[in-house]
């Protein structure tokens, strides 16, 4: 489905302009959110050129952690007070969470923000990730770091929509059947509806 990087830049926000609207997802949860303010968070879609296609990587959160612990997740978290910007504080979370150097990662644009249960505003940076990086995990938030096809995510019919009962209303929580690269692995919730983001804007800017 994607040839290549370069053309993603057109479905992407621009670096030079990042988005500042309400979180897309927000009607869905905001009967969850209470009127405490959200706290600004930043995380890295890296995407790896292999030479079978492009890979995304992801991490397995540790067991042990306060928020979304054991799930599927980018490498990221809350913007801090000494962050230039969001994507700084982006690759700053995956330097401190994988290792990831600074000079293996090149910007491309910006998802859409989306808002999550626990109350992060989260703004997804989607970079190119060099296949020469070789991940070092923290062992005290990355239990693991793994690589799914894009294609695989980008397919509508590997994507699921789970009704769940919630506080008193029906609910919808994104989740991806099982990918072939990482059978074990479930990827769901604020993770799966990054990539549902992903793939809506690609399929408007090839219609565009």
């Amino acid at each position: 489905m994607i040839a290549a990087l370069p053309a993603l830049r057109d479905a992407l926000h621009p670096l030079a302009a990042m988005p500042s609207g309400a979180p897309w997802n927000y009607d869905e949860l905001a009967d969850l959110l209470g009127d405490a303010p959200a706290v600004d968070a930043a995380v890295l879609v890296g995407l790896v050129p292999r030479d079978t296609g492009v890979r995304v990587l992801l991490t397995r959160r540790t067991d042990s952690l306060r928020h979304h612990a054991g799930q599927v997740s980018f490498p990221g978290g809350r913007i801090e007070a000494d962050d230039s910007d969001v994507v700084s504080a982006a690759l700053r979370e995956a330097q401190e969470e994988i290792g990831l150097g600074l000079d293996l990662a090149t910007p491309l644009g910006f998802l859409d923000p989306l808002i999550t249960i626990t109350g992060f505003r989260v703004l997804p940076v989607v970079a190119r990730i060099d296949p020469r990086f070789v991940a070092v995990p923290d062992p005290g938030e990355v239990a693991e770091v793994f690589e799914v096809d894009l294609d695989f995510l980008m397919h509508p019919e590997n994507l699921e929509h789970v009704d769940i009962e919630y506080r008193g209303r029906a609910r919808h929580v994104l989740q991806f059947r099982s990918p072939p690269q990482a059978p074990e692995q479930r990827i769901w919730g604020v993770t799966a509806s990054i990539l549902f983001n992903l793939r809506e804007r690609l399929a408007r800017s090839e219609l565009a």
